[in-house]
C-alpha cells in the first residue's frame, strides 16, 4: 500500500473520530427539541462565525471552483465574488429574522412564515424549497467525496465505497447531536477549508515556477489565436481574460451557445443571484435562530466571509485554475510550446473532467510529502462534508416541525420530535446518496439549480423584514412562480416538458441569464401584481404587529438616517460594476488582455486586477452596511422572549396581540 494511502486512512480516521465525538456530546446535550434543532439558541460566537462560513462555502468551492477557472479562464473567476454576495443576503435578512425568532420562539422558518402570513401554503412551499435545495446539494458533496477517494487511492477505494463511508459517518454525528454537533464540527471544517485551498494555491504556484512565471505564462496564453478545444468557452486565448459582452441574445445552452463564451455581464450577475440563495435558504434562517444574540453576524459576514474567504478565492483558486494551463492541461498551449519540458503535470484530457484539477495538484506532491497530501485530502473531505451536514440537520428539523408536528401530531413530545428529526436526517441522506450513486450527470445539473431555488426566498424574506404591503397571496404565488421559472430554464425542467411532448424554443439559461434570474423575474412580477390585487386591512394590521416590533427594536439613529440613500447607491453601484454589466470595463481598464506583463498596469491581467479592486471595495461595502448602517449589529432595545419554543404556530404572536389589546405586557414563559 502506498504511503499516501496509509496516511490518508490515518488522517481520515482521526477526523472521523472528531466528528463522532461531537455527535456523542451533542446527543447528551440535546434535552429538548429546541436544543436539538437550533442548539438551544446558545451557540458560542466563535462557533457560529466559523460554522456559518463553512456552511456557505462547500466542497464545491474546494474542488469545483478551481476547475471552472481552469475551464473558462479568469472570466469565471468573477464567481469568487460570492465571498461577498453570499453574506450580502445575510446582512439584509439574518438580524431581523433572529429578532422575530428570539421574541416569538420560532424554531423553523415555516413557523415564522405561516404565523406572519396567516396561511400554510407558503409553509409547504418552504418545505419544497428545503428538499429541492438539500437533497441535490448533499448528493453533490457525497459524489465529490467518493471521486476524491477514488483518485487519491488509485481506485483502491472506489467512488461508491467512499460515498457510503462518508454518508455513514455524517448520518451518525448529525442524527445524534443535531445542529450543535454540526456547528462544532463545522468550526474545524472551516479552518481546514481555508487552509487547504490556500495550501494548494501555493503548491500550484511552486509547480508553475513562481508568480513571475505564472503571469508570463498567462500573457502567452492570451496571445494564442485559436483556443477552440472547448466549444462554447471561447475562440481565442484572450477570451480567458475578457467578459464577452453585457448580454447575448441566444436561445440558451443546448440550443444556441455564444461562440465567445457564456460569461456575459448579465450571466455573471444572475449567477451571483443564484449563489446569494445560500444564505436565503431556510437552513440559514435556522442558523440565525441558533444564536443568543446577533453579535456573530457582522464578523462572519464582513471579516470571515467577504475579507478572508475573498482573499483566498481571488488568489489561490485563480492560481490553481490558470496554473493548470501552464502545466500541460491545455492542448493548444502545449502545441505552442508554452509548457516547459518536465512540467506536464496535467493531461489535456483534463478538459473532460475539470474537477480533477485539485486531485492532480495533490498527486504532484504525493511522493515527496505523502502525509501532507493526505492532510490536504482530508481538508477537501471536510469542505465537502461541512455544507451537507448543515442541510441534513436543518431539513430534518423542517420536516419534523412543518410537516409531522403541524399536520399529524401537534402535541408531539420533545423526545418524539427528536426521533422524527433523526429519522428525517437518515432519509434525506439516503435519498442524496441514491441520487449520487445512480446519476452523476443529473447531480451536476441539480446541484447548480439548488442555489437558484434558495434565491427565490428573497421576496418572502423582504416581506417579513421590510415590506408589510406584500400579501400572503403575493408571496405564496410569487414563490411558486419563482420555483417554476427556475425549473423550466434548467435542463431538468426542459427535459421534463419534453417527456410530456412539449418542446420549448429555449435552452438552459436563455439570453445568458441564469435560471435564478429568470425565476426572480417571474417571482417578483407575480408578487407585485398579486399583492396589489389582494390588499386586506385586517391582514395588513396583523403583519404590522411584526413590523412595529422590528421598527421599535431595530431603529436606525436619527444621525444615520441621511445615510440610507447612500447605502442603496453604494450597493447598487457595486453590483453593477463588480458583478454586473459594468464589469466589462475591467477587461481593458488596466491594459488589453494581449498587452502582456509590460502592458498590464499592475503586471497582471486587467480582469484580475479589476476583480481584486472590486473585492476590496466589496469588503468596504459590507462593513458599511453591517456596522455603519447597523444591519448586523445588536438591536437598539433588549429583545423580550415570549416563548423559547412556540409549540403551536401563531401562539406567540397571539399572546403579544392579546397583551397589547389589554394594555398589559406578556411575560416570559
Amino acid at each position: 500500500m502506498e504511503a499516501k494511502v496509509i496516511w490518508l486512512l490515518v488522517f481520515v480516521g482521526l477526523y472521523w473520530a472528531y466528528c463522532l465525538f461531537w455527535g456523542i456530546k451533542g446527543y447528551f446535550a440535546s434535552k429538548t427539541a429546541s436544543d436539538y434543532f437550533i442548539a438551544g439558541r446558545k451557540l458560542p460566537m466563535w462557533v457560529y462565525i466559523l460554522a456559518a462560513t463553512a456552511t456557505s462555502f462547500s466542497g464545491w468551492t474546494f474542488m469545483g471552483h478551481p476547475g471552472l477557472v481552469y475551464r473558462d479562464g479568469l472570466v469565471y473567476a468573477y464567481a469568487s465574488f460570492y465571498a461577498v454576495t453570499i453574506p450580502f443576503t445575510g446582512v439584509l435578512f439574518l438580524k431581523r429574522q433572529w429578532m422575530l425568532g428570539k421574541h416569538f420562539g420560532y424554531v423553523t422558518p415555516g413557523e415564522l412564515f405561516a404565523d406572519y402570513f396567516q396561511g400554510h401554503f407558503i409553509r409547504i412551499l418552504v418545505v419544497v424549497i428545503t428538499l429541492f435545495f438539500s437533497i441535490p446539494y448533499l448528493g453533490v458533496q457525497l459524489g465529490a467525496s467518493g471521486f476524491l477517494f477514488s483518485v487519491l487511492t488509485d481506485d483502491m477505494i472506489s467512488r461508491a465505497v467512499g460515498m457510503w463511508l462518508l454518508t455513514i459517518v455524517v448520518i451518525v454525528y448529525v442524527a445524534s447531536g443535531g445542529l450543535r454537533s454540526v456547528a462544532y464540527v463545522d468550526s474545524a471544517q472551516c479552518v481546514m477549508l481555508m487552509f487547504g485551498i490556500a495550501a494548494i494555491g501555493i503548491i500550484a504556484l511552486v509547480e508553475v515556477g513562481g508568480f513571475a512565471a505564472l503571469t508570463a505564462g498567462m500573457a502567452d496564453l492570451a496571445r494564442l489565436e485559436a483556443v477552440d478545444w472547448m466549444p462554447g468557452q471561447g475562440t481565442t486565448g484572450a477570451d480567458y481574460f475578457a467578459i464577452p459582452g453585457v448580454i447575448q441574445f441566444t436561445a440558451g445552452l443546448g440550443v444556441e451557445t455564444p461562440a465567445s463564451g457564456i460569461w456575459t455581464g448579465m450571466m455573471i450577475l444572475t449567477y451571483m443571484f443564484a449563489l446569494m440563495g445560500i444564505q436565503a435558504a431556510p437552513a440559514f434562517t435556522m442558523w440565525s435562530f441558533s444564536n443568543n444574540d446577533p453579535r456573530p453576524f457582522a464578523p462572519q459576514q464582513v471579516w470571515a466571509s467577504a475579507f478572508l474567504m475573498g482573499a483566498i478565492l481571488f488568489s489561490a483558486t485563480a492560481i490553481q485554475g490558470m496554473g493548470a494551463h501552464l502545466l500541460g492541461g491545455n492542448e493548444v498551449a502545449n502545441e505552442a510550446g508554452l509548457v516547459a519540458e518536465g512540467m506536464m503535470l496535467m493531461p489535456p484530457e483534463l478538459q473532460d473532467n475539470p474537477d480533477a484539477v485539485v486531485p492532480y495538484y495533490l498527486n504532484a506532491i504525493a511522493d515527496a510529502v505523502p502525509w501532507f497530501t493526505a492532510l490536504l485530502a482530508v481538508c477537501a473531505l471536510a469542505a465537502m462534508q461541512s455544507t451537507g451536514a448543515a442541510y441534513m440537520s436543518t431539513a430534518g428539523a423542517i420536516l419534523t416541525r412543518d410537516l409531522y408536528k403541524q399536520y399529524f401530531n401537534p402535541n408531539a413530545s420533545h423526545l418524539l420530535q427528536k426521533t422524527i428529526g433523526r429519522t428525517g436526517v437518515v432519509v434525506i441522506a439516503l435519498l442524496a446518496l441514491t441520487l449520487a450513486t445512480l446519476s452523476t450527470d443529473a447531480l451536476v445539473l441539480m446541484g447548480g439549480v439548488a442555489v437558484a431555488y434558495g434565491f427565490q426566498m428573497w421576496p418572502t424574506l423582504a416581506a417579513i423584514c421590510y415590506f408589510p404591503w406584500i400579501t400572503r397571496q403575493g408571496a405564496s404565488w410569487g414563490l411558486l412562480a419563482g420555483i417554476l421559472g427556475v425549473s423550466f430554464t434548467e435542463d431538468l425542467g426542459i427535459a421534463l416538458l419534453a417527456a410530456f411532448g412539449i418542446d420549448v424554443p429555449w435552452g438552459r439559461w436563455p439570453w445568458t441569464i441564469h435560471s435564478a434570474g429568470w425565476g426572480m423575474i417571474f417571482n417578483l412580477g407575480v408578487v407585485l401584481v398579486v399583492s396589489a390585487l389582494t390588499q386586506n386591512k385586517t391582514a395588513y394590521a396583523h403583519r404590522m404587529t411584526f413590523h412595529n416590533f422590528l421598527r421599535e427594536h431595530a431603529v436606525l439613529p436619527q444621525s444615520k438616517k441621511a445615510l440610507i440613500p447612500w447605502a442603496w447607491a453604494v450597493a447598487l453601484a457595486w453590483f453593477i460594476f463588480a458583478v454586473g454589466p459594468g464589469a466589462v470595463i475591467g477587461n481593458t481598464i488596466f491594459g488589453a488582455p494581449t498587452a502582456g506583463v509590460e502592458g498590464w498596469l499592475f503586471g497582471i491581467p486587467s480582469i484580475w486586477a479589476w476583480q481584486i479592486l472590486m473585492w476590496i471595495l466589496g469588503v468596504a461595502m459590507m462593513w458599511f452596511l453591517a456596522y455603519k448602517m447597523e444591519l448586523a449589529s445588536m438591536p437598539s432595545k433588549t429583545i423580550e422572549v415570549l416563548s423559547e419554543d412556540i409549540g403551536d404556530t401563531g401562539v406567540a404572536a397571539q399572546k403579544e396581540r392579546a397583551a397589547a389589546g389589554s394594555g398589559g405586557q406578556q411575560g416570559r414563559r
